[in-house]
């Protein structure tokens, strides 16, 4: 069962230009999906071949003889798609020369970042575009579940009577997470199988092959400790001692982790140096049942819903291009996420539970120093309006704020 994703229709719209596609994201997230569905489209329009690096004789022939692999692959093509990039130490250079070369159309797929922006952009700026996929949003997941509940959730004006059914999908998202692969598992037990086996291809393919990190089960410490640090400032001292890895090692850790899209470290709103704790950022992960098969935690009633409810927040923001920062204070105000959208200062505050229009004193004298023209506080399901100051508050459930922003 094939979901179409969102970013599908942006790339159809760059299918025609020079420039080379490329789609990275983490292990599993669908990107060989996607490009393969995209191709299904223009298979009797396009001369189309298909190669992958997984493939250890396509990837040498590619490294060793770049002209037989042209010959082989490349020539009498309108569009070559080459899957698994990031395991070529030198694809820019040889993405360059196929590009300069020859009048084909190039689509890549790579699981880090970091492969392409430290192997290839050097030799492709101005040759090539850059998307980013991640796992399923909470609107995909919705898609594997029926189209009316997409049609509810597009509304965001619906009935408290969807309301139930809506959270309860939400909350199976907040346990399990958007890999395509567990979203569309039929068990709970397959889903848990499927988010072990995730974790240890990633550690397995992505770190110890590619990444060359050898001492893996480091970064697995690190992992689990920032796991239950969700939404909490990260204190290096604290993770050094816990994981046994000196300061350097530890940040150079933490960039894989961002490289990879594992966990995000979300930075501080910063206008005043003076007055806001600028040095330390937040935690928050990328997928929540990555997260929670990490710990080994799917429960729902738990200590830590409020904490999974922000990073569900935190990921729908990021999935939609969005760079959330957080607001703190030398005397601990703190608003959980702030957005800055053309130039608009937007307040996010996230509860598990609200019942009435009440705002804490940090967000209020975030409202008094800032003046934005809106602000949201969100909940499961309590929804008012409030007018303070010269701003407009929002009480919203979760599931809406995304489409009011």
């Amino acid at each position: 069962m094939y979901i179409e994703r969102e970013l599908e229709a942006q790339l159809k719209k760059y299918l025609e230009v020079k420039e080379i596609i490329a789609v990275v994201g983490s292990r599993q997230c669908g990107k060989t999906t996607l490009i393969q569905n995209i191709l299904a489209s223009l298979k009797n329009k396009k001369r189309i071949n298909t190669v992958s690096f997984d493939d250890v004789k396509q990837l040498s022939l590619f490294e060793k003889d770049i002209d037989t692999f042209c010959d082989m692959h490349v020539k009498g093509y309108d569009l070559l798609f080459i899957d698994e990039v990031q395991y070529s130490k030198d694809s820019g250079k040889k993405l360059k020369y196929i590009y300069d070369k020859y009048p084909i159309k190039l689509l890549i797929t790579g699981s880090s970042s970091s492969e392409l922006s430290l192997h290839s952009l050097k030799y492709l700026v101005g040759r090539i575009f850059i998307f980013t996929l991640y796992t399923f949003s909470f609107r995909e997941f919705l898609k594997s579940k029926s189209a009316p509940l997409v049609e509810i959730y597009d509304r965001a004006k619906y009935l408290p009577s969807a309301v139930p059914e809506l959270n309860k999908c939400l909350h199976e998202f907040m346990q399990y997470g958007g890999y395509p692969r567990v979203v569309l598992a039929d068990t709970t037990e397959e889903k848990q199988i499927i988010l072990k086996n995730i974790l240890n291809t990633y550690l397995l393919r992505e770190i110890k092959e590619i990444l060359g990190l050898k001492e893996d089960f480091k970064l697995l410490n690190l992992m689990k400790a920032l796991s239950f640090q969700i939404g909490n400032l990260v204190n290096y001292s604290e993770l050094s001692n816990s994981t046994e890895l000196p300061y350097a090692e530890l940040k150079n850790n933490l960039n894989i982790l961002g490289k990879t899209y594992i966990c995000s470290l979300v930075k501080p709103f910063q206008s005043n140096k003076r007055l806001e704790l600028f040095k330390n950022p937040k935690v928050y992960f990328f997928d929540l049942g990555f997260r929670n098969i990490l710990i080994d935690d799917f429960s729902i009633e738990r200590s830590d819903l409020g904490a999974m409810y922000e990073n569900f927040i935190f990921s729908e923001l990021i999935k939609r291009d969005l760079t959330p920062k957080f607001w703190r204070t030398k005397s601990k105000a703190e608003v959980d996420f702030v957005l800055e959208i053309n130039k608009e200062i937007i307040p996010i505050e996230i509860k598990a539970s609200i019942s009435d229009e009440s705002i804490t004193r940090s967000f209020r004298s975030f409202i008094g120093k800032y003046s934005p023209q809106r602000g949201f506080i969100c909940s499961a399901n309590f929804e008012g309006r409030l007018h303070v100051s010269n701003s407009e508050i929002y009480f919203v459930p979760f599931l809406k704020l995304i489409k009011q922003l």
